[in-house]
């Protein structure tokens, strides 16, 4: 056999060795991720138990949720807990301004103030829901000290969704400080210095150096806090098992589940879950746009 022929045989077995290895993750997205996407898109057109066989009906799904005042209602509610977003961003930025000096302890805080992220969200949610109880909560006889007569919290409309508005806010405070932290490290000494050079004070330095060297963390932030709050589950469906009051503070995702797997109604939960996916898609192509028109660079 002449050295051709044995490199183009090498050859051969490389490329056969690649794309076995290629294969695999490949396939399995395929399995996994591309077939059930397009079967999720042919889905929301039937009526579908999740047993029998779908029967195609078209639009009568989309049609359908444009007069359901519980889809109207479970969409409302998810936006409205997203105002916990710019609450916990400008709360973790004033965290990790105040753990960004030289003193003692800040390893300690920093340790507290992200344990809730590395916690079982499961754990968290009853751990809230017994503190927002309205007879024995903690929230509640802490209020007491100083006269004041708390709410049944998780039973009352008006303050069911303030409610897992802080909890919330207060499990993703340390991811969050944890980053902005990383950030404010970064940002080179020598603007600073030339910012004081030319007369700004603290404040200036903030509004035109800090915030700016910020500005990446918190489109990140603000663009994969839009998602997961789009996709609130699991504190849902503890502390508020049946929707809560008047229907107060279900979801989107919860209402989905609730349609899906206690009604059987999966073609209408997969409709719904394809609305959900396309506005979620189209709020962060938006962000993505505005984002690169403001970028800037430092020479």
């Amino acid at each position: 056999m002449t050295t051709v022929n044995r490199r183009s045989t090498l050859h051969r077995r490389e490329q056969r060795t690649a794309l076995a290895f290629v294969a695999l993750p490949v396939i399995g997205f395929a399995v996994f991720a591309v077939f059930p996407l397009l079967f999720s898109v042919y889905a929301s057109f039937t009526e579908w138990n999740g047993i029998s066989a779908p029967v195609f009906t078209g639009l009568a799904n989309f049609q359908a949720m444009m007069v359901d005042p519980y889809f109207w209602q479970a969409m409302w509610n998810t936006l409205f807990m997203m105002i916990g977003i710019p609450v916990g961003l400008c709360l973790s930025l004033l965290l990790a301004l105040a753990l960004n000096r030289k003193m003692r302890g800040t390893t300690f805080f920093r340790t507290v103030y992200y344990v809730p992220v590395i916690s079982s969200i499961a754990a968290i949610a009853i751990m809230w829901q017994w503190a927002f109880n309205g007879d024995f909560g903690l929230i509640n006889q802490a209020l007491a000290l100083i006269g004041i007569d708390g709410p049944n919290w998780l039973a009352n409309t008006a303050t069911v969704k303030p409610a897992i508005i802080m909890m919330s806010v207060w499990k993703g405070l340390g991811y969050s400080m944890l980053l902005y932290l990383a950030a404010l490290q970064s940002v080179p000494r020598h603007l600073y210095e030339a910012a004081a050079l030319d007369g700004a004070g603290v404040l200036a330095q903030f509004r035109n150096v800090t915030l700016p060297m910020l500005r990446p963390v918190t489109f990140f932030l603000v663009v994969t806090s839009i998602i997961g709050g789009s996709q609130i589950f699991i504190e849902i469906n503890i502390m508020t098992p049946t929707g809560g009051p008047e229907f107060g503070s279900a979801s989107i995702v919860w209402y989905i589940w609730q349609k899906a797997f206690n009604y059987l109604q999966m073609g209408y939960a997969t409709s719904m879950s394809l609305v959900l996916g396309l506005i979620v898609f189209a709020v962060t192509a938006i962000q993505f746009r505005l984002n690169r028109r403001n970028q800037f660079s430092i020479d």
